[in-house]
């Protein structure tokens, strides 16, 4: 059979399903990795990118039983709704890749002031560093923080600022996100183009009746 036949495309379906399923658990792992950093519950493409991995895992696993059976209905489905998850991938890809470290620590900063006292004490202990940003623009809630910070690290005179510990593991996460979704999500085109063409496809085992 050549590589244009039934048998071709069905095998090249299934095989593109099984890598989509291993890009959106890759994509959930790693937006969850970064939500032990504390910067990423107050960015919400984080939430954006676990959205796109659990859309994108739940139909790769609809295309891969649809290009099985060559089931009509789902891969129709299947379809559509690939294309819509490349469209928002797209787009939260891009967000990742142009976020700059100076759009962050605004985050930052706004998320930090809407803390409560015990939730940034925690973050502290947990992270072992005081204060968020010490620098011009927050001098005066850095002094705040650094007096009532109880991290262990303030004893032994050797404290970062919690802030440029979240920055340097969210710069990582956004990357490790914005590279691995954009490349996979031109991947997802290649898809629809072979679900478009495997639907359109007569299996040659089939009776030629129930063919749609």
């Amino acid at each position: 059979m050549v590589c244009g036949g039934f048998t071709c495309s069905k095998n090249a379906l299934c095989s593109l399903n099984v890598v989509y399923i291993l890009v959106g658990l890759l994509l959930i792992g790693v937006a969850a990795w970064g939500k032990e950093f504390g910067i990423v519950s107050s960015i919400h493409i984080i939430g954006g990118v676990i959205a796109v991995g659990f859309f994108l895992l739940l139909i790769a696993i609809v295309g891969l039983i649809g290009a099985i059976h060559h089931h009509q209905v789902m891969l129709f489905f299947y379809m559509i709704i690939l294309f819509l998850v490349f469209l928002v991938q797209f787009g939260v890809s891009c967000s990742c890749l142009a976020m700059n470290q100076d759009q962050q620590e605004k985050l930052l900063n706004s998320t930090w002031s809407l803390m409560s006292n015990n939730t940034k004490g925690e973050l502290e202990g947990r992270l072992d560093c005081c204060g968020l940003l010490n620098n011009t623009l927050s001098q005066r809630q850095f002094t705040h923080d650094w007096f009532s910070c109880n991290a262990p690290c303030k004893d032994r005179k050797n404290c970062y600022t919690c802030g440029t510990m979240m920055l340097q593991h969210a710069t990582e996460a956004l990357k490790i996100l914005g590279g691995v979704g954009l490349f996979f999500s031109f991947t997802e085109i290649l898809g629809v183009w072979l679900a478009v063409r495997y639907r359109n496809q007569k299996d040659p085992r089939a009776n030629p009746s129930a063919f749609l």
